[in-house]
C-alpha cells in the first residue's frame, strides 16, 4: 500500500483530509446540537482561547473587529482546522494510520477543551470524540475510492468476455480437425515443440521462468486500459513476459510481484468527495437545527405577552434629550445597534420556565428566585447608559436604553447582607463571573435585575431572560447577562473573571465625550459647520461640554435635555472654519465638578482617558 499511496496527487490526498475533517465537523456539530452546542469542539476551542489569551490581545481584538471578533476567532479556528485537516490528508498519503491518529489527536484536544469550560459534564466531551472517529472512518474509505484497483471493472469486463466466448462454443462446438488446425496453428507461432493431441501446450521457455504464483492470464481484449498497466501488460506491441517492476510493455507482472494493482481514479475520489461534503452540510445543518430548537425565542415570545407593567414607570424622556441631528447617536440605542461585548461564543439559550437565580454566601437567609417570582415582584422602569471598560477614548460600545426589572438591593435586604461583604459575585450561564461592590448597589441607584429593554423582552444576545443593569459602573463589574447566582463575598476572598487578567477589580466609569460628527479625515464645507456628539458620567451626570479648534481657546457646547444623570447627554456647537485642515477636541465636566483629563490613557486596567480629537478639512 506503501508504494500504491505514492501514486496519489498531493491535491488529491489534501482534498481527503479536508473532507474527513468536514464530516468530523459536521458530526461534532449535530451531537453537540443534541448536548449542548457549547460542547462543539470549535466552540470549546475557541472558549478556552479566549480564556487563555493575555488581555492585551483581547483589548486588540475588540479594537479593531469590535463586535465581530468572535465570527473572526471562530473564523480563524475554522482555517486552522482546515490546514490541519489538509496536512493529515498529506500524512495520511504515506500510511493510512498517521492520518487516524491525527484526528484521534484533535479529538482528544476538542474534548479537553469542552471539559475545561464552566459547568461541563462527562457528556460534553461526546461531540469532540464522535466527531473525531467519523473522521477518522471517512479518511481510509476515501483513500481507497482514490486508489480503486478497478477489480469491479475487471471482474465484469472479463464475465462479459467469457460469456461472449462461451457463447460461440455453446452455439457450434468446434470439431476435431479444427483444434487441430488451431494447435497448428500455435505450433507456428510458437518455437518450442508441438503439444500432444489434448494435452495444453508447453510454456515456452521464458514463460517457464516465471513462477506459478505470478503468471497471469492474457489479457481479455475487454480489459480496461487501467488494469493492463496496473497488471504490467504492455499496451503497446511488446508481447515478451515481464521480468522487473512490471513497467514497460511486457504482458506479465514483475517477479515475484503478488500485489493488487492500484491507479488514481479521479471520479471516484470527486463522488466520494461530494458525499463526504454532503454528509457534513446536513449534519451541521441539523445540529443549527437542534440548536435553534432550544434557543429562546419561543419563550421571548411568549414573556412578551405575560410581562407586566411597571409599578413604578420612568418619567417621559424629555423632548428636547434628541437633537435629532443627522449623523448624531439617538439618545435611546435600538436594541439591534446595542454594543454587545462579552466572552459568549455561543449565545447561551435560557429557558425562563427553568431560569432560577440563586443568592447565597455572605447572607441570613439565602434566595433562590424563579423567573415567574421575579416578574410578581414589583418592577421599575430606568433610563441606564451602559459603557464598556474597553471602549478606547471615542470609541462605540456605549449605549442607552430604558430598562425594566425588579430592584436588585431589595432581593439582597430579603438575602440580609452580612456587614462583612463587600462584593456581589455574580455568575452567568455561560461561567463568566463579575464582581460587583456592595455599597454601589445599595446607595439607593437604579441596580435592576432587568428583563426587558426599550419596551421588548430582552434579546437572547443581551442577556434574556435576566441581566444585571448597574449605573455608574462600567460592564465588566456591573451588566452580567444570562445571570443564574450572586454569591455575596468579599474582595480580598474572590475574584472576577476579568481581575487575575489585568483589569481592576472595581471599575466606577470615568467622564468622558465623543465627537460624532463631523468624522474624523471629513470633509467639511467652508463656514458654519456643526460639531455634535455625546457625553457621559453615569451616577454623576453631565454639567458642562466644551469644544476647542486648533488648541484655541475652550468654547461652551448646547447641552441637550436628560431624565437623570445615569444616561448620557447629547450637545452640538457650530463653528465657523477657516479653509484648510483643522484639529476639533471635545472635553465634559460632570455633576461632581470634575472636567476630563488630557492625559491619554488606555482602557486597561480601569478605563481609557483623553480628549476625543479629530482632524477635518474645510473647503
Amino acid at each position: 500500500m506503501n508504494a500504491a499511496g505514492t501514486r496519489m496527487p498531493a491535491w488529491a490526498a489534501a482534498l481527503t483530509g479536508l473532507v474527513a475533517g468536514a464530516v468530523a465537523l459536521g458530526v461534532a456539530q449535530i451531537v453537540a446540537g443534541l448536548i449542548d452546542p457549547a460542547a462543539a469542539p470549535v466552540v470549546a476551542v475557541g472558549g478556552a482561547m479566549v480564556d487563555a489569551t493575555p488581555a492585551g490581545l483581547k483589548e486588540w481584538a475588540i479594537r479593531t473587529f469590535g463586535s465581530n471578533d468572535k465570527p473572526v476567532l471562530l473564523g480563524g479556528i475554522v482555517v486552522v482546522l482546515a490546514l490541519v485537516a489538509a496536512g493529515l490528508g498529506l500524512l495520511a498519503r504515506r500510511r493510512t494510520a498517521y492520518g487516524t491518529l491525527g484526528l484521534a489527536v484533535f479529538g482528544l484536544v476538542g474534548a479537553a477543551a469542552a471539559l475545561s469550560r464552566p459547568d461541563a459534564g462527562v457528556a460534553h466531551v461526546l461531540p469532540s470524540l464522535v466527531g473525531a472517529a467519523a473522521g477518522a472512518w471517512t479518511l481510509p474509505r476515501l483513500k481507497r475510492r482514490a486508489l480503486s484497483s478497478g477489480e469491479e471493472d475487471y471482474v465484469a469486463a472479463s464475465r462479459a468476455a467469457d460469456r461472449a466466448e462461451g457463447g460461440r462454443v455453446l452455439a457450434a462446438p468446434a470439431p476435431a480437425d479444427s483444434t487441430r488446425a488451431a494447435g497448428e496453428g500455435s505450433r507456428a507461432a510458437e518455437s518450442g515443440p508441438a503439444p500432444s493431441p489434448g494435452r495444453p501446450p508447453a510454456p515456452s521457455p521464458a514463460q517457464r521462468s516465471v513462477p506459478s504464483s505470478a503468471r497471469q492470464p492474457a489479457p481479455s481484449p475487454a480489459m480496461p486500459a487501467v488494469m493492463r498497466a496496473g497488471m504490467g501488460l504492455g499496451t503497446g506491441p511488446g508481447t515478451g513476459p515481464g521480468t522487473g517492476s512490471g513497467a514497460g510493455s511486457g504482458v506479465g507482472p514483475g517477479v515475484g510481484s503478488d500485489a493488487v494493482p492500484y491507479a488514481f481514479d479521479r471520479r471516484r475520489l470527486l463522488t466520494g468527495a461530494a458525499a463526504g461534503v454532503a454528509v457534513a452540510g446536513v449534519a451541521g445543518f441539523g445540529g443549527w437545527l437542534l440548536k435553534g430548537s432550544k434557543d429562546a425565542e419561543l419563550a421571548r415570545r411568549g414573556v412578551s405577552r405575560m410581562l407586566p407593567r411597571a409599578a413604578r414607570p420612568a418619567a417621559p424622556i424629555p423632548a428636547g434629550a434628541d437633537l435629532r441631528i443627522p449623523g448624531l447617536s439617538p439618545f435611546v440605542t435600538p436594541n439591534a445597534d446595542f454594543y454587545r461585548v462579552d466572552t459568549a461564543l455561543v449565545v447561551p439559550s435560557v429557558d425562563p420556565a427553568r431560569w432560577t437565580l440563586k443568592i447565597h454566601g455572605l447572607v441570613d437567609r439565602p434566595v433562590e428566585l424563579t423567573f415567574a417570582d421575579l416578574l410578581k415582584r414589583p418592577l421599575m422602569e430606568a433610563d441606564v447608559t451602559l459603557t464598556c471598560v474597553s471602549n478606547e477614548v471615542g470609541g462605540p460600545y456605549i449605549g442607552n436604553a430604558r430598562w425594566l426589572g425588579a430592584r436588585l438591593a431589595d432581593v439582597l435586604r430579603e438575602a440580609g447582607i452580612r456587614r462583612e461583604a463587600d462584593m456581589l459575585l455574580s455568575v452567568s450561564e455561560d461561567g463568566w463571573t463579575c464582581g460587583t461592590p456592595v455599597d454601589v448597589v445599595m446607595d439607593g441607584r437604579d441596580a435592576l435585575l432587568a428583563v426587558a429593554m426599550n419596551g421588548e423582552v430582552l434579546p437572547e444576545s443581551h442577556g434574556f431572560p435576566v441581566r444585571q443593569v448597574v449605573p455608574g459602573l462600567y460592564g465588566y463589574v456591573s451588566a452580567t447577562k444570562w445571570v443564574t447566582e450572586i454569591r455575596v463575598t468579599r474582595f480580598d476572598q474572590d475574584e472576577a473573571y476579568w481581575t487575575p487578567r489585568g483589569w481592576a477589580p472595581k471599575g466606577p466609569i470615568k467622564t468622558q465625550s465623543r465627537i460624532d460628527l463631523p468624522r474624523d479625515g471629513d470633509d467639511v464645507t467652508l463656514g458654519r459647520t456643526t460639531v455634535a456628539g455625546v457625553a457621559w458620567a453615569q451616577h454623576r451626570g453631565v454639567d458642562a461640554v466644551e469644544v476647542r479648534v486648533d488648541g484655541g481657546a475652550w468654547q461652551q457646547a448646547r447641552l441637550a435635555q436628560v431624565p437623570g444623570p445615569d444616561t448620557w447627554r447629547q450637545w452640538s456647537l457650530d463653528l465657523v472654519l477657516t479653509p484648510g485642515r483643522h484639529t476639533i477636541a471635545v472635553r465634559a465636566t460632570d455633576a461632581s465638578g470634575y472636567t476630563q483629563t488630557a492625559d491619554e490613557a488606555p482602557p486597561a486596567p480601569d478605563g481609557a482617558t483623553g480628549f476625543h480629537t479629530i482632524t477635518v478639512t474645510a473647503r
